[in-house]
Formats: structure tokens, C-alpha cells, sequence
């Protein structure tokens, strides 16, 4: 044979051997791509982002700055949480206590020229008329006795004015016996005359509330009692008084009704003491001089009490004479059981034939 063919037949054999090999590498290709496609089932590594579980612990921190900024509202005039600044003490003994304590009823504290009585009927009662030329003096108009709910119709005069009394929201006993006993005559005054601490309310529940605090006495009307308890916070607050353990958890009762009672306005005002009062009490008020027989009143028409603290039953109206001039109470009035009678009436037309003027309470 030829040496051309021979090379010839090693080429083509070189070529067949080499188009082999490259097939064989053609078809493993695929075969083994998949155990690369098993590699990349390592790309479950993205288990790995269970590091969010991080990011839920860094949630749990951003949990308490809401409740941290909820709380300056509260703390701005919210009553639960004044009622929470209020000290918690016992009730000190009433020794000591009169009404004279807080000023006559009722002063011109601040001087607007209208007595504190007239200032709050004109605040708090509507169509009002004042008696003529004056401009000051509450003649008639109409209450919604927020105590009640009910519509009560005002008109001055002796058997009248006491159907509309001003109630002081915490009583001035009350207020003796938690704080006030060590106060200035001047902020006792303010006390008994600031309009934050009075309501104008009808007669006859005033006298059933008597000298009761949140513990002892609330309102009828439901829906005023939240105002009412944090109207009681907001004096408390203002005049530095304490509370009782029972007086606090019963306020706490009532708002727990309505977590987001606001304060009235004025509980965060200060204190302004009033002055020109005596600094200390005058022996005269707080304790009359007792009088055996009852002066001759003008006009006559008056006889003596049966026994103190009583007239006959012919005669209940009782004359009082003292430093804020003569004054007759009429059985049911507020201080009626507590006046040593120096004259007793018939009626109010002797008391007044007299000169003596009705109690305004």
C-alpha cells in the first residue's frame, strides 16, 4: 500500500477518535449539569434569613415609646391622673370648724362689685333678668340643675332664692378636715369664694349632700358624675387638700367610667389668697356671745326662743343677729339646724317687718 494512503487512513481514524471524544464530552455535559443544579439546592443558605427574627426583637423595643408618650396628655389635665398626685391621708378631726371660717357669704372677693352668690347664678343660670338698675343682682331665670337634671325656675325673694343654692363642690368642711385648718384666713376666703368650687344647684339636693365627699355622696344625675368627681380633683389639686383612701377609690370608680376626663378650666391656676381679712378668725364669728333675751327688733312681731337652738313651734322662723347683720333662716335651710336663734317669726313677713333679711342658703 501506498504510504499516501496509509496517512491518509491514520487521518481519517485520528479524525473518527476525535469527533468521538467530542461527542462523548457533548452528551456528559448535561448529566453532570444537574449535580450542579443539586449544588445550587445549597441555596437553601437562604434559611439563613430567618435573621429577621432579629428584626422582631428590635419591634418588641419599639413597643413602650407609645405608652411613654400617651402619658403627657393624661398628666396635662387628664382627672385620673391628677387624682393619682392627690396625698392619701385620714380625715382630721372637725374641731374647730365654722362657716365664718371661710369669709360671710357671700364676699366680693374680686371686686367686680357683685357679691360671689350673684357671680355664679349669672354664670350659671340662663335667661336671666337683674333687678332694676342694678346690673349685679339676679332677679329670676332658670337653672338646669346639673345634680338632677332637672329645669328649675329662679326668682328672688325670701321664700324663693333658697329653691337655687350655691353648692361649694368640695365642702368647706370637707376642705377643713383635709388641709384647710392651716391655711390664711385670706385662702380660706379664696376657697369659699373661688367659682372653680361652686355650682349653682337645686335647694333641695344641696341640703341632701350636706358636707359628703365622693365616698359619702354623688350626684343622681349619672351623667354629671364625671364631671362632678373631676371638678372635686381639680379644687383638691389647686388648694394642695388630700383625700381619704375610700374618697380616692371611689373617684377612682366613677372615672374608670370615662378614663379621659379632662379637668375643668382653672384647676392649674394658682392660688391667690384674698386680702384684707383678719389673719385669724374672729372670736365673735366663730363663737357667738350668747344673748338671754332677744333684742327689741324694729317693727316688732318677734318672741324668744323656747330653748337654744329652738323656737316654738308657733314661731319657727329664727332671727339671727351678728356681725353680718340680722338674718332670719327659714326651717329646711341650710344652716337652719345649726342657728342659736336670738328672735323667732311667724312668718316672713314679721322677720322682714323686723329688719331682718333671709338667708340666702
Amino acid at each position: 500500500m501506498p504510504r499516501s494512503a496509509l496517512s491518509a487512513r491514520h487521518w481519517v481514524a485520528a479524525t473518527l477518535v476525535a469527533l468521538g471524544i467530542a461527542g462523548a464530552g457533548c452528551t456528559a455535559s448535561p448529566t453532570t449539569a444537574p449535580t450542579t443544579t443539586a449544588a445550587s439546592t445549597t441555596t437553601v443558605a437562604p434559611t439563613t434569613t430567618v435573621s429577621p427574627t432579629t428584626t422582631t426583637s428590635t419591634t418588641t423595643t419599639t413597643v413602650p415609646p407609645p405608652a411613654t408618650t400617651a402619658s403627657p396628655p393624661a398628666s396635662s389635665g387628664s382627672a385620673s391622673a391628677i387624682l393619682q398626685t392627690l396625698a392619701i391621708k385620714g380625715r382630721a378631726p372637725l374641731t374647730g370648724y365654722s362657716r365664718d371660717q371661710f369669709g360671710p357669704a357671700w364676699a366680693d372677693v374680686d371686686r367686680n362689685g357683685c357679691d360671689t352668690r350673684n357671680d355664679i347664678l349669672r354664670r350659671d343660670l340662663t335667661d336671666i333678668t337683674f333687678v332694676s338698675g342694678d346690673g349685679c343682682t339676679v332677679l329670676r331665670g332658670t337653672l338646669h340643675d346639673p345634680y338632677t337634671g332637672k329645669t328649675i325656675p329662679f326668682m328672688r325673694g325670701p321664700g324663693t332664692s333658697s329653691l337655687v343654692q350655691i353648692d361649694h363642690v368640695v365642702a368647706l368642711a370637707d376642705a377643713w378636715q383635709k388641709g384647710a385648718q392651716a391655711w390664711s384666713a385670706g385662702e380660706r376666703w379664696a376657697f369659699g369664694n373661688d367659682p372653680l368650687n361652686l355650682l349653682a344647684v337645686e335647694g333641695a339636693i344641696n341640703q341632701q349632700k350636706g358636707d359628703g365627699d365622693a365616698a359619702t355622696w354623688l350626684p343622681p344625675n349619672r351623667a354629671f358624675r364625671c364631671s362632678y368627681v373631676a371638678r372635686q380633683i381639680a379644687v383638691k389639686h389647686k388648694y394642695g387638700l388630700w383625700v381619704t383612701s375610700a374618697e380616692h377609690d371611689a373617684m377612682a370608680r366613677v372615672l374608670a367610667t370615662c378614663p379621659g376626663q379632662p379637668l375643668p378650666e382653672g384647676w392649674d391656676a394658682p392660688v391667690v389668697p384674698y386680702e384684707g381679712v383678719p389673719t385669724a378668725p374672729q372670736p365673735t364669728i366663730t363663737t357667738p356671745p350668747p344673748v338671754t333675751s332677744p333684742p327689741a327688733a324694729p317693727g316688732g312681731g318677734g318672741v324668744p326662743p323656747i330653748a337654744p337652738y329652738t323656737c316654738p313651734p308657733s314661731a319657727p322662723i329664727k332671727g339671727n343677729i351678728g356681725t353680718n347683720g340680722r338674718i332670719f333662716h327659714l326651717p329646711g335651710g341650710q344652716y337652719y339646724e345649726r342657728t342659736n336663734p336670738e328672735v323667732c317669726f311667724a312668718t316672713p313677713a314679721d322677720a322682714l317687718a323686723a329688719g331682718f333679711r333671709a338667708s340666702l342658703r
